[in-house]
């Protein structure tokens, strides 16, 4: 039994209820359980009862992002597209609704001439077309006005360039503010899945590499890609950060040019087309991009260092994670690199962070330092531990198939070793795993 003080309920067993201003308060009691609820209730449904649907999918006519988003665009989908200023959003987003019929760019940070000009500069060089882009246009940024111009129009498509600029009338602050682009990112999902449209947004990033805005944007939105790359490279990598209609582990190579994205199918072949065969000081590893197996080339420069402290430079690869290798190789192996400068780079621009580059660095380095090229069609797998030891990574098999199908028959690896023990030599201390000590 509880009693109700003027609104407030307290367990009757707590002693007197004092009074409230000059009277006794209105005392009442019920039952516990007794309390009006709001709403009738909603019904409940067993697993085996719900259907299942097949969702509907807006192929993008560009196979590297239709990979990335899981065979295209799900209706009603709202994607949000984050880089740095200048790598390619709106260049990729453009090339979008040019493969579309019925696409709605709405242009916050350009007017329509830049954009018209852009998609000249897209075209030049190209067959002419038998037809015109049903591409239209809207320089805009209030996002009502927005919703209240393409409310009667059949779209397929609407683009949003940018978040960062839209915004209300019924909000106070500037565009830009945390709660504008949550209220217009709102009322953009809603519309998005009243009609059944799919919207891409361009988001913009801080110094510091992250999503400018709202941290709840990103979980408001169904699929978040991120579009990386180095502005002295033409190399851009699309990877997806969320994506509640598939895999969040894709990613999509494209090549930057003076008429927009080119789509890499075959990225192993772009980052070792220039390769010297026979070079000192170069190995190849097989790293994975999403679930696709790429192969890139690892070079080390080790020479005698003329400073108390030898330098350790790195390019593409942890400079801390080339510190751990470089006391592995002093310790466990006779490669004198203690007092040398060692320089490491991934060419290609990437960016490589998981360990299965630990092996090709290390070959890598004892190549410079002994003056000895690994052979033409050796590629390494694995990641090296402190006890010098070569430990298994994840999709091994699979980075083997992809390192097979381009020539690379001598694997150095984990599972290999087990194969072919004389591919590489080890030998065992104080009881110790395997460790790792290299035969050029």
């Amino acid at each position: 039994m509880n009693v109700r003080v003027v609104g407030r309920s307290t367990p009757s067993g707590q002693g007197s209820v004092r009074n409230v201003g000059s009277g006794i308060p209105w005392l009442k009691k019920y039952k516990s359980g007794e309390e009006q609820t709001r709403g009738t209730g909603a019904r409940l449904q067993n697993l085996n009862e719900i259907e299942t649907k097949t969702m509907a999918r807006l192929s993008t006519g560009i196979g590297e992002l239709d990979r990335v988003l899981g065979e295209g665009l799900v209706l009603g989908e709202v994607c949000l597209m984050i880089g740095e200023p200048g790598i390619g959003k709106s260049t990729l987003l453009t090339q979008l609704s040019l493969n579309l019929e019925r696409t709605v760019y709405v242009c916050g940070e350009e007017s329509p001439g830049q954009v018209r000009l852009r998609i000249e500069r897209m075209q030049k060089g190209k067959k002419a077309q038998n037809k015109e882009p049903k591409l239209k246009l809207l320089a805009e940024t209030d996002v009502d006005v927005i919703l209240t111009t393409i409310e009667k129009e059949d779209i397929a498509l609407l683009i949003i360039d940018s978040v960062q600029t839209l915004y209300t009338a019924d909000l106070p602050g500037m565009a830009g503010s945390v709660g504008q682009i949550r209220e217009c990112t709102g009322r953009l999902i809603a519309y998005a899945k009243r009609k059944n449209v799919p919207i891409m947004l361009v988001g913009h990033v801080t110094k510091e590499g992250e999503m400018a805005g709202p941290k709840v944007l990103e979980h408001m939105v169904d699929a978040v890609l991120e579009l990386t790359g180095d502005r002295y490279y033409d190399l851009r990598i699309l990877r997806t950060q969320k994506n509640r209609f598939g895999a969040t582990d894709e990613v999509g190579v494209f090549q930057m040019s003076e008429t927009g994205m080119m789509e890499v199918t075959n990225p192993s072949q772009l980052f070792l087309a220039e390769r010297e065969e026979g070079a000192i000081g170069s190995a190849v590893a097989v790293i994975m991009e999403g679930t696709r197996p790429v192969l890139v080339e690892v070079q080390a420069l080790v020479v005698e260092s003329e400073l108390p402290v030898p330098r350790r430079v790195a390019q593409g690869v942890d400079a801390r994670r080339v510190q751990i290798l470089l006391g592995v190789l002093q310790k466990y192996t006779r490669l004198a690199v203690g007092s040398k400068d060692v320089f490491v780079k991934v060419t290609g621009g990437l960016s490589v962070k998981e360990p299965a580059i630990d092996l090709a660095t290390v070959l890598a380095i004892a190549s410079s330092v002994r003056g000895k090229a690994l052979p033409k069609n050796a590629v390494a797998i694995g990641e090296v531990g402190l006890l010098g030891e070569i430990r298994s990574v994840g999709w091994e098999q699979k980075r083997e198939k992809e390192a097979q199908k381009l020539g690379y028959t001598q694997i150095y690896s984990r599972s290999s070793q087990r194969s072919n023990p004389s591919s590489m030599y080890f030998t065992r201390k104080r009881r110790r795993s395997r460790l790792l000590a290299i035969r050029l």
